[in-house]
């Protein structure tokens, strides 16, 4: 929203607006509006209206005055003129002529634009000769990765996919937590932490003058990983692999691969070269792109002294729903799973394409015990994913 605007001149000016309008907003509101643009990421006009509304406004009064303020400043704005080069405006340029300012009344029109101080990008200039009318400004072009992650896996060399694969784990960095059983001693606990109390009373006379409060212990949450590596899903596996990784690096993971047979990679996946620790797990797994038994391995771990893991986890089943395995015995096992866990996630590389119905049997058996199914058909799509895992977990 403000790309290449100065922000502080910006909050400067837009309270300036406002207080003409009678809303005060001085020196401290400005002052947490500069803070809030640095802090939020303002990629929609309702991330923008939110920091400002926040900051800027402190009686409810106000707001009407706010919203005629904010209208008037962003709704319709026409594009911003461009200003001329240093060299072409002569040397009594100043400074500041990149500027654009716009009046404090919310209802003239200037050339400008809506916005209430603008710091325009330098332009350069023509190819074809250096006059005035050939400015231009520079081209913008996507970085590698997201120029990249909208195409299907299936078009992706090796180094592109350990280049997304590594900016997928970026997606993790931040991981929802659960509540446990165990307490630690905090300051703004509600409950009283009585051995420590009572610790203590022992240097003043057994009189509890000091009281230690504990909450609850708070560890991010097990997530349970199992994809599909049969030959169905031979243009995903490497990706999704990937995709293992991340979460093994960022968070208490277990990962396992299954086409036939359950195949364990918690171990494999977290060595620290993602190169190294893709091609210990191909190898690993031994039943790589054969057939595919869905319910067979979700009741063999289920069974299995990993099961418990699954107790209070996030599972991600990564598969195209193609099974051997009788609907009837992936329904079971499915329910089974279900119970056992905190919410399952399906990740289907055929669910974002147009008209897609889940009308396979062993996927119309899973979904009634799925809390979502996701698409995962690209680099893009696995982000996507990513956020929703974190979503589902709060």
């Amino acid at each position: 929203m403000l790309r290449g605007v100065d922000r502080a001149a910006f909050a400067v000016s837009f309270a300036n607006r406002l207080r003409g309008a009678g809303v005060p907003a001085g020196l401290t509101e400005i002052d947490d509006l500069i803070r809030a643009l640095a802090a939020v990421p303002l990629d929609s006009a309702a991330a923008l209206y939110w920091s400002a509304r926040v900051a800027l406004v402190r009686r409810e009064s106000d707001l009407a005055a706010f919203d005629r303020i904010f209208e008037a400043v962003f709704a319709d704005a026409p594009p911003l003129p461009l200003p001329l080069t240093r060299a072409a405006a002569g040397p009594a340029a100043r400074r500041d002529d990149v500027h654009v300012p716009v009046p404090a009344a919310a209802d003239q029109a200037v050339p400008g634009g809506g916005l209430p101080w603008a710091t325009l990008p330098p332009a350069v200039a023509g190819a074809d000769d250096g006059d005035e009318s050939g400015l231009r400004l520079p081209q913008l072009r996507p970085s590698d990765v997201a120029a990249l992650a909208a195409r299907p896996f299936e078009e992706l060399d090796p180094r592109e996919t350990a280049l997304l694969g590594a900016a997928l784990a970026g997606e993790l960095a931040r991981w929802p937590t659960r509540r446990t059983r165990r307490h630690v001693p905090h300051s703004g606990g509600r409950r009283i932490a009585l051995r420590p109390t009572i610790a203590r009373a022992r240097r003043t006379a057994w009189e509890p003058v000091v009281v230690v409060r504990e909450r609850p212990l708070r560890r991010p949450r097990r997530v349970v990983l199992l994809a599909d590596v049969s030959e169905s899903m031979r243009a995903q596996a490497t990706a999704y692999l990937h995709l293992m990784r991340a979460f093994a690096t960022v968070t208490e993971a277990e990962v396992f691969a299954f086409s036939t047979g359950l195949t364990r990679l918690t171990r494999v996946l977290a060595h620290r070269s993602a190169g190294e620790a893709i091609a210990q797990a191909s190898a690993a797994v031994t039943d790589r792109f054969g057939g595919t038994r869905i319910a067979t391995t979700i009741a063999a771990l289920l069974r299995s002294h990993h099961g418990n893991a699954v107790r209070g986890a996030l599972v991600v089943i990564a598969s195209d729903g193609w099974d051997s395995d009788p609907p009837e015995a992936l329904a079971a096992a499915m329910a089974r799973l279900a119970r056992r866990a905190h919410a399952v996630l399906w990740l289907n590389p055929r669910a974002g394409a147009p008209g897609f119905t889940p009308t396979v049997a062993a996927m119309a058996a899973a979904l009634p015990y799925c809390t979502a199914l996701l698409p995962a058909a690209t680099f893009a799509d696995l982000s996507v994913a990513a956020r929703s895992l974190t979503d589902a977990l709060r």
